[in-house]
């Protein structure tokens, strides 16, 4: 018999949105009872939405705050919470699924035997909830590729959203953290083809709770600019929010073990799906047909054509500028897509555009 607590954290989760926000499957339930004990789903059912302090959780529930504090940071340091230090008070702040609690679990790089058994449950979990979901169906897309600035061809328009050195000069505080799917694959006992693990990246008050509780590393911006030039180099694809406005985080992605890179290969159109409307374009008279940007392309959106010069299918394609940044002849330069939107201004517009495209795809 589930305990009552954890068919409550069903619901609240699945409230909450996000990634495998919460199907009900025998999955689901040995997750959670993995990640949460039953003291801990039950504060974590009872989380108010935005910032809360410790008095404030302990107040509603009708608990002293001497039992509710120990508790969330117990949470907080498990990652099933987030929690920041403003002026001498913790706040806390609940979280979801994915993008949240997922990711936090491997942000520190731990190996411990729990480590590996958070690994498999949370790997068992969503790949029931893939089987049991259409993954292939079209959606808007909640996450967006940033190309790699320098191999923009110098007469397209670059906004400042097409630029990871925005988001770098934009913040003080940068953390850098563990990536989520590749560690837990390495937990898994799972190949990472030799990609480097330490290459994301948190910012702001997100960064502050990485440092504080998941063992991320505080860098400077000089130092976030050379993993970005390290993630280039191994052919990682720089992957965040698909909004205009400031984005908290970003990774950077392969095409074996990232969530969000192989949901969208699972679609009939990848390039549509994960975009950062940008195109490669080839300069016939120095391509030497080596064909390395074939083999580094993670979408295999590339073929040679008949002249000895690829060809892209822009259906495939994620603009992310990982085959100009392997071409040893740089005969590859990105070119705006003129079929890709505008991203969402901020969270609001984005929820916007998601109900706008639920309903346009109901009716076909």
């Amino acid at each position: 018999m589930t305990n009552p607590v954890y068919i409550e954290l069903l619901k609240v989760m699945k409230k909450r949105g996000g990634d495998f926000a919460g199907m009900d499957i025998p999955e689901f339930f040995a997750m959670a009872e993995e990640l949460f004990t039953p003291a801990e789903a039950e504060v974590n059912n009872a989380m108010p939405k935005g910032p809360f302090s410790a008095a404030d959780l302990a107040k509603s529930m009708g608990r002293p705050v001497e039992e509710i504090e120990p508790i969330l940071e117990a949470m907080a340091d498990k990652g099933l919470c987030m929690a920041v230090n403003k002026n001498g008070t913790v706040f806390y702040q609940s979280a979801r699924l994915m993008p949240g609690i997922f990711e936090f679990q491997f942000m520190s790089g731990g190996t411990s035997e729990r480590d590996k058994r958070i690994a498999a449950v949370i790997h068992a979990y969503k790949k029931a909830c893939n089987q049991n979901s259409d993954i292939s169906k079209p959606e808007f897309p909640t996450k967006r590729v940033i190309t790699v600035d320098r191999a923009i061809a110098a007469n397209n328009q670059v906004h400042t959203y097409d630029q990871v050195q925005t988001y770098i000069d934009k913040h003080d505080q940068i953390a850098l953290t563990t990536c989520y799917c590749r560690h837990a694959a390495s937990l898994l006992g799972e190949d990472t083809h030799g990609m480097p693990n330490d290459v994301c990246m948190q910012f702001g008050m997100g960064a502050q709770f990485a440092v504080e509780r998941l063992n991320a590393r505080k860098i400077t911006k000089a130092e976030a600019r050379e993993v970005i030039d390290r993630a280039e180099d191994a052919g990682l694809i720089h992957m965040s929010m698909n909004m205009t406005d400031d984005v908290g985080f970003i990774c950077n992605c392969d095409r074996w073990h990232c969530v969000v890179v192989t949901h969208a290969l699972a679609k009939n159109k990848p390039g549509l799906a994960l975009n950062s409307g940008f195109e490669p374009r080839f300069d016939a008279e120095t391509c030497v047909a080596c064909e390395t940007c074939i083999e580094r392309c993670p979408a295999e959106a590339l073929e040679m054509g008949t002249e000895e010069v690829p060809v892209v299918n822009l259906d495939r394609c994620f603009g992310c500028a990982v085959c100009a940044t392997g071409c040893p002849s740089e005969a590859i330069t990105m070119n705006t897509r003129t079929d890709i939107p505008v991203p969402p201004e901020n969270a609001k517009a984005m929820k916007e555009a998601i109900k706008s495209n639920a309903a346009a795809n109901a009716t076909i």
